[in-house]
Protein backbone atom coordinates (compact mmCIF):
# COMPACT_ATOMS: atom_id res chain seq x y z
CA UNK A 1 0.00 0.00 0.00
CA UNK A 2 1.40 3.29 -1.00
CA UNK A 3 1.95 5.59 2.12
CA UNK A 4 1.56 9.61 1.86
CA UNK A 5 4.75 10.89 2.52
CA UNK A 6 4.02 13.56 4.82
CA UNK A 7 6.50 14.54 7.08
CA UNK A 8 4.27 18.43 8.43
CA UNK A 9 1.99 16.70 9.54
CA UNK A 10 0.22 19.48 11.65
CA UNK A 11 0.76 22.30 8.39
CA UNK A 12 -1.12 19.54 6.37
CA UNK A 13 -3.78 19.04 8.91
CA UNK A 14 -4.42 22.24 9.89
CA UNK A 15 -5.05 22.98 5.85
CA UNK A 16 -7.46 19.52 5.60
CA UNK A 17 -9.32 21.01 8.53
CA UNK A 18 -10.00 24.47 7.03
CA UNK A 19 -10.66 22.89 3.91
CA UNK A 20 -13.32 20.29 5.48
CA UNK A 21 -14.94 22.66 7.19
CA UNK A 22 -16.45 24.53 4.08
CA UNK A 23 -16.61 21.53 1.86
CA UNK A 24 -16.71 18.02 3.76
CA UNK A 25 -16.49 15.84 0.25
CA UNK A 26 -13.44 18.07 -0.76
CA UNK A 27 -10.82 16.35 -3.23
CA UNK A 28 -7.37 17.48 -2.31
CA UNK A 29 -4.84 17.41 -5.04
CA UNK A 30 -1.11 16.41 -3.97
CA UNK A 31 1.81 17.22 -5.87
CA UNK A 32 5.54 16.02 -4.33
CA UNK A 33 8.49 17.46 -5.48
CA UNK A 34 11.92 17.27 -3.64
CA UNK A 35 11.90 17.12 0.02
CA UNK A 36 8.27 18.70 0.02
CA UNK A 37 4.84 18.37 -1.32
CA UNK A 38 1.82 20.40 -2.88
CA UNK A 39 -1.32 20.23 -1.56
CA UNK A 40 -4.04 21.82 -3.68
CA UNK A 41 -7.67 22.09 -3.22
CA UNK A 42 -10.74 24.58 -4.56
CA UNK A 43 -12.62 26.26 -2.19
CA UNK A 44 -16.39 26.27 -2.76
CA UNK A 45 -16.40 29.86 -4.02
CA UNK A 46 -13.91 28.76 -7.15
CA UNK A 47 -10.64 29.76 -5.74
CA UNK A 48 -7.58 27.27 -5.96
CA UNK A 49 -5.70 27.32 -2.54
CA UNK A 50 -2.49 25.36 -2.22
CA UNK A 51 0.19 25.00 0.88
CA UNK A 52 3.35 23.17 0.75
CA UNK A 53 4.06 20.87 3.78
CA UNK A 54 7.44 18.74 4.49
CA UNK A 55 7.86 15.34 3.27
CA UNK A 56 7.56 13.70 -0.44
CA UNK A 57 4.57 12.38 -0.99
CA UNK A 58 2.90 11.26 -4.32
CA UNK A 59 4.11 13.03 -7.79
CA UNK A 60 0.51 13.57 -8.25
CA UNK A 61 -2.09 11.87 -7.07
CA UNK A 62 -5.71 13.06 -5.61
CA UNK A 63 -7.56 11.74 -2.94
CA UNK A 64 -10.40 12.46 -0.45
CA UNK A 65 -9.28 15.54 1.93
CA UNK A 66 -11.20 13.75 4.48
CA UNK A 67 -9.85 10.58 4.27
CA UNK A 68 -6.33 12.16 4.25
CA UNK A 69 -6.84 14.13 7.63
CA UNK A 70 -8.32 10.77 9.30
CA UNK A 71 -5.08 9.49 8.38
CA UNK A 72 -3.23 11.97 9.73
CA UNK A 73 -5.04 12.54 12.82
CA UNK A 74 -4.81 8.69 13.49
CA UNK A 75 -1.15 8.87 12.93
CA UNK A 76 -1.23 6.46 9.90
CA UNK A 77 1.11 6.82 7.02
CA UNK A 78 -1.24 5.53 4.12
CA UNK A 79 -2.47 7.08 1.63
CA UNK A 80 -6.04 6.74 0.89
CA UNK A 81 -7.55 5.64 -1.91
CA UNK A 82 -6.98 7.23 -5.14
CA UNK A 83 -9.88 9.88 -6.34
CA UNK A 84 -7.81 10.89 -9.40
CA UNK A 85 -10.81 11.68 -11.55
CA UNK A 86 -12.50 13.97 -9.15
CA UNK A 87 -9.77 16.07 -9.66
CA UNK A 88 -11.37 18.60 -13.09
CA UNK A 89 -9.31 21.96 -12.76
CA UNK A 90 -6.50 23.09 -14.19
CA UNK A 91 -3.27 24.83 -11.91
CA UNK A 92 -2.06 27.85 -12.59
CA UNK A 93 1.29 27.79 -14.32
CA UNK A 94 4.27 27.62 -12.26
CA UNK A 95 5.98 30.29 -13.43
CA UNK A 96 4.96 33.60 -12.31
CA UNK A 97 5.86 37.00 -11.00
CA UNK A 98 5.17 39.15 -7.95
CA UNK A 99 3.43 42.65 -8.88
CA UNK A 100 3.21 44.40 -5.30
CA UNK A 101 3.22 43.33 -1.62
CA UNK A 102 0.33 44.23 0.71
CA UNK A 103 0.18 44.05 4.43
CA UNK A 104 -1.54 41.27 6.11
CA UNK A 105 -3.45 43.88 8.46
CA UNK A 106 -4.78 45.28 5.30
CA UNK A 107 -5.90 42.15 4.01
CA UNK A 108 -7.86 41.41 7.20
CA UNK A 109 -9.29 44.56 7.21
CA UNK A 110 -10.48 43.95 3.74
CA UNK A 111 -11.70 40.91 4.49
CA UNK A 112 -13.77 41.72 8.11
CA UNK A 113 -15.14 44.51 6.30
CA UNK A 114 -17.15 42.01 3.41
CA UNK A 115 -18.12 40.09 6.43
CA UNK A 116 -19.06 42.64 8.41
CA UNK A 117 -21.48 43.82 5.08
CA UNK A 118 -22.77 40.18 4.63
CA UNK A 119 -23.78 40.04 8.36
CA UNK A 120 -25.49 43.27 7.98
CA UNK A 121 -27.32 42.84 5.21
CA UNK A 122 -28.76 39.08 6.25
CA UNK A 123 -29.78 40.51 9.26
CA UNK A 124 -31.68 43.92 7.90
CA UNK A 125 -31.63 43.82 4.30
CA UNK A 126 -30.73 46.90 2.17
CA UNK A 127 -31.42 50.39 2.71
CA UNK A 128 -34.87 51.24 2.56
CA UNK A 129 -35.87 47.64 3.77
CA UNK A 130 -35.94 45.65 0.63
CA UNK A 131 -34.79 42.19 1.34
CA UNK A 132 -32.28 40.68 -0.72
CA UNK A 133 -31.10 36.78 -0.73
CA UNK A 134 -28.18 36.01 1.12
CA UNK A 135 -26.49 34.29 -1.62
CA UNK A 136 -26.83 36.66 -3.92
CA UNK A 137 -25.34 39.07 -1.77
CA UNK A 138 -22.43 36.50 -0.77
CA UNK A 139 -21.80 36.36 -4.41
CA UNK A 140 -21.86 40.46 -5.28
CA UNK A 141 -19.51 40.63 -2.42
CA UNK A 142 -17.00 37.60 -3.22
CA UNK A 143 -16.68 39.49 -7.10
CA UNK A 144 -16.12 42.76 -5.53
CA UNK A 145 -12.24 44.03 -6.46
CA UNK A 146 -11.02 44.54 -3.17
CA UNK A 147 -7.77 45.94 -4.37
CA UNK A 148 -6.26 46.77 -7.44
CA UNK A 149 -2.36 46.64 -7.63
CA UNK A 150 -0.38 48.91 -10.20
CA UNK A 151 2.68 47.13 -11.17
CA UNK A 152 5.91 49.47 -12.51
CA UNK A 153 5.81 48.13 -15.60
CA UNK A 154 1.87 46.29 -17.14
CA UNK A 155 -1.59 46.91 -16.89
CA UNK A 156 -3.66 46.88 -13.18
CA UNK A 157 -3.90 43.74 -11.49
CA UNK A 158 -7.36 43.13 -9.90
CA UNK A 159 -7.23 41.53 -6.37
CA UNK A 160 -11.31 40.34 -5.99
CA UNK A 161 -12.46 39.25 -2.89
CA UNK A 162 -12.81 35.77 -3.58
CA UNK A 163 -9.03 35.38 -3.07
CA UNK A 164 -9.27 37.58 -0.14
CA UNK A 165 -11.69 35.82 1.64
CA UNK A 166 -9.44 32.29 0.91
CA UNK A 167 -6.38 32.97 2.13
CA UNK A 168 -8.20 34.72 5.47
CA UNK A 169 -10.53 32.09 6.01
CA UNK A 170 -7.82 29.24 5.02
CA UNK A 171 -5.54 30.77 8.60
CA UNK A 172 -3.17 31.49 5.59
CA UNK A 173 -2.56 35.24 7.22
CA UNK A 174 -1.03 33.81 10.32
CA UNK A 175 -0.99 35.76 13.25
CA UNK A 176 -1.99 39.01 13.54
CA UNK A 177 0.54 39.50 16.59
CA UNK A 178 3.13 37.34 15.11
CA UNK A 179 3.95 40.14 12.21
CA UNK A 180 4.27 38.15 9.53
CA UNK A 181 5.58 39.22 6.20
CA UNK A 182 3.68 40.89 3.63
CA UNK A 183 1.51 38.96 1.55
CA UNK A 184 2.90 38.72 -2.76
CA UNK A 185 0.41 39.88 -5.19
CA UNK A 186 1.11 37.55 -8.12
CA UNK A 187 0.36 37.14 -11.48
CA UNK A 188 0.90 34.02 -13.86
CA UNK A 189 -0.50 33.65 -17.28
CA UNK A 190 -4.39 34.45 -17.05
CA UNK A 191 -4.30 33.90 -13.15
CA UNK A 192 -4.28 36.29 -9.86
CA UNK A 193 -2.64 35.39 -6.48
CA UNK A 194 -1.93 36.23 -3.48
CA UNK A 195 0.87 34.52 -1.95
CA UNK A 196 0.79 34.72 1.57
CA UNK A 197 2.91 33.61 4.33
CA UNK A 198 1.68 29.83 5.41
CA UNK A 199 -0.38 28.93 1.66
CA UNK A 200 -1.42 30.66 -1.52
CA UNK A 201 -5.00 31.73 -3.30
CA UNK A 202 -5.53 31.46 -6.96
CA UNK A 203 -7.97 32.75 -9.62
CA UNK A 204 -8.19 32.69 -13.39
CA UNK A 205 -8.79 36.21 -14.28
CA UNK A 206 -10.83 35.65 -17.04
CA UNK A 207 -13.33 32.48 -16.31
CA UNK A 208 -13.92 30.57 -19.28
CA UNK A 209 -17.79 29.60 -19.45
CA UNK A 210 -18.40 26.44 -21.00
CA UNK A 211 -20.06 25.45 -23.83
CA UNK A 212 -23.22 23.47 -24.26
CA UNK A 213 -24.20 21.74 -27.91
CA UNK A 214 -27.33 23.10 -28.63
CA UNK A 215 -28.72 19.32 -28.70
CA UNK A 216 -28.08 19.02 -25.16
CA UNK A 217 -29.91 21.93 -24.21
CA UNK A 218 -33.40 20.91 -21.79
CA UNK A 219 -36.04 22.18 -23.97
CA UNK A 220 -38.90 24.53 -22.84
Amino acid sequence: MTGHGLVGVPDAGAFLARLTRFDPGAPVRLRGSGTRTALWARLPWDVLVTREVAGRGPDDATVSAAELLAVLTQGGDRLPERRDAHWRWPLPPSAGEAVESVSGAELRRLAAAAAGTLREVASGGLAGGRAIGQRAVRDALLDHVALVVTPAAGEPVEVSQRLVQAISRMGFLGSEAAGEPDTRVRVAGGWVGLSAPYGAAWLQSVRKLPVVPIGARPKG
